[in-house]
């Protein structure tokens, strides 16, 4: 939870607020990206590959170290050794060549067995039950498209787990509407970049449901370190419920009309999409189910009442350097507004 400090720090443009609000929110999440301990087929080779390196590597620095460490003590000066410069030796064959074939060789090892796990992640096979989600990639925020099911949503990725009974999997087609963008969700896949007018790929079959956190690893604006990810890894039953949730159409309740109505004659709907409204914005996040999402602004904030109308009134109070302008509304349009946008499960 946001404190009031944080929030006037963020207002100065503070890097020490980013890390109170993050650090606050994976602490409260009970979970911290990280690539020791990866949960999907992609992340295992990775790692499984960066424990080998670290052996040889380790294995180098023992050796190299110890060597080190016994030459410095076996000839340190004493007192009883002659003055004057010791005996040089000059030349050997056998070490010269010992010190240039044996890096050669752990560095052809390094490479092959760097190249067989980019191939083997790069040319997996796609099944034909695959999961197929476009990202893309906004200062600052993610879209994600699910073209299978005619659904678009923002920020938070839900894809089912998989199973060696019911193997699952996912296929990421990565592009980005304006600068490069990387995806990263440590625990589940490597980093892969998000560039405009081109697409990359990549895939991840999570083995364990639950939630799992990522972040933009390409520098891309001021407000790059506030583009967070969060993949919900939904059992099969968790999942096609999500799913029938964002296919219906936005709800209408008529005690929030006025809302709804500052809402489309406002600039608002030239950003944003709200299905069965006249709002078809493109340039910011679909928020047709936005209450169904746990947090705000990419991840900036709870999802809450207070932390909406906030957000709505002045977005810089939360994400300095936000492209969503502050739209001047007054405290009853605001109301109104907010209690339009609690409806939209």
């Amino acid at each position: 939870m946001q404190t009031l400090r944080a929030q006037r720090l963020i207002h100065r443009g503070s890097a020490t607020a980013w890390f109170l609000l993050t650090s606050s929110m994976l602490i409260a999440q009970g979970a911290t990206p990280s690539t020791l301990a990866p949960a999907s087929t992609p992340a295992h080779q990775i790692f499984d590959l960066s424990v080998f390196v670290v052996a040889i590597t380790g294995g180098i620095f023992l050796i190299v170290g110890g060597l080190l460490a016994l030459t410095l003590y076996r000839f340190r000066a004493r007192k009883t050794d002659p003055l004057g410069e010791p005996a040089q030796i000059y030349g050997s064959t056998q070490i010269e060549l010992a010190w240039t074939v044996i890096p050669i060789l752990i560095v052809v090892v390094l490479f092959l067995t760097t190249a067989r796990i980019i191939f083997a992640i790069q040319d997996a096979p796609k099944p034909h039950t695959a999961l197929d989600v476009t990202v893309i990639g906004h200062q600052f925020w993610w879209e994600f498209r699910y073209p299978k099911y005619a659904v678009i949503t923002a920020n938070e990725l839900h894809i089912p787990v998989s199973s060696d009974a019911a193997p699952e999997a996912t296929f990421l087609k990565l592009t980005s509407a304006d600068v490069n963008h990387s995806f990263w969700i440590p625990q589940l896949a490597g980093k892969t970049d998000l560039i405009a007018n081109h697409v990359n790929t990549m895939w991840m079959d999570p083995k364990k449901p639950g939630l799992y956190l990522g972040q933009c690893a390409q520098f891309c604006g001021s407000q790059h370190a506030m583009m967070l990810l969060r993949v919900y890894v939904d059992t099969p039953e968790q999942f096609d419920a999500w799913m029938k949730n964002q296919q219906r159409a936005a709800p209408r309740d008529s005690t929030v009309e006025a809302g709804r109505t500052v809402f489309e004659k406002q600039a608002c709907m030239n950003c944003h999409t709200i299905s069965g409204t006249a709002a078809t914005g493109r340039f910011g996040p679909d928020l047709t189910h936005l209450m169904s999402r746990a947090t705000l602004a990419s991840g900036a904030m709870d999802n809450s009442p207070a932390n909406l109308r906030q957000w709505i009134k002045s977005p810089d109070t939360f994400k300095r350097g936000a492209l969503m302008p502050a739209m001047q509304l007054t405290d009853e349009q605001l109301n109104q507004v907010t209690a339009y946008l609690e409806t939209l499960k």
